[in-house]
């Protein structure tokens, strides 16, 4: 087995794999003031809840937008499950084509996302990954299956978080759809502004793309936590995986050690 680490700027995510399977998967808030040894009893303790032996996990690997963490992600591995990780990092190898203007800028969970979106969904059509995380990213992918270029825009929740802090009166609310854009409380109103604008950011941008692509013929792919929110008031996502990431990183695992699946 290998556990897989995806570490975000909100959230770290866990992964256990045995082969190709997903033994299980959960989240735990980023908190910097959080220390290693803390980390690793919560890893502990979801292990014995879902029933595996940390002996039986013999590697690991993770990712990381949050460069603080990685000493502490590091020494989880080292000290409570005797392991060296593989990090995401330059000189890993991914089978990605980069053709950014600089591969070095392209934060590691992106470059995960795209592996995992070519290895699973991969064809002759090009692709558009959508991860709906701290900031809400696109990558785009051309018909030969190389990384051409992407945007960064606000995420779901830091837009909120923004909208509630900068303002005397509105509450912090669920972020889910109400049923009409024409809201009549203030609490459908934000969720109407949130919802429904970022479902028209996502159309917009992805039809730019489009345009530029000079082909309507793209998948789009939908990952991270408010994935199935957005693509439900959208005809543009054609996939929701919110599981991409983890397995990309179970995939770049593999193809860098001489362990089979």
């Amino acid at each position: 087995m290998i556990l897989c680490i995806d570490v975000g700027n909100t959230n770290l995510k866990f992964a256990v794999f045995d082969g190709d399977e997903l033994k299980c998967s959960w989240r735990a808030a980023t908190d910097m003031k959080r220390t290693s040894d803390e980390y690793g009893a919560h890893l502990l303790e979801m292990l014995a809840i879902n029933g595996i032996q940390k002996e039986n996990i013999t590697g690991g690997i993770f990712s990381s937008v949050v460069p603080s963490l990685d000493y502490t992600v590091e020494h989880i591995f080292s000290v409570y499950l005797g392991i060296t990780p593989l990090e995401i990092a330059p000189g890993l190898k991914t089978g990605l084509k980069m053709r950014a203007d600089n591969a070095k800028e392209v934060g590691a969970d992106r470059v995960v996302n795209n592996v995992a979106a070519l290895r699973a969904y991969g064809s002759e059509k090009p692709m558009v990954v959508v991860d709906f995380g701290t900031a809400t990213t696109f990558n785009i992918l051309d018909r030969d299956g190389a990384f051409i270029g992407g945007v960064i825009a606000p995420g779901i929740k830091g837009s909120l978080d923004s909208l509630v802090s900068g303002t005397a009166k509105l509450p912090r609310v669920e972020i889910v759809a109400p049923k009409s854009v024409i809201a009549t409380n203030t609490v459908t109103n934000m969720q109407a502004g949130i919802v429904f604008g970022f479902a028209g950011l996502v159309e917009s941008i992805v039809a730019r793309i489009k345009s530029e692509l000079k082909t309507q013929d793209v998948i789009t792919i939908a990952t991270g936590g408010f994935s199935e929110t957005i693509a439900k008031e959208t005809k543009c996502i054609d996939i929701i995986d919110k599981t991409l990431t983890l397995y990309g990183l179970k995939y770049l695992y593999y193809l860098n050690t001489e362990e089979n699946k």
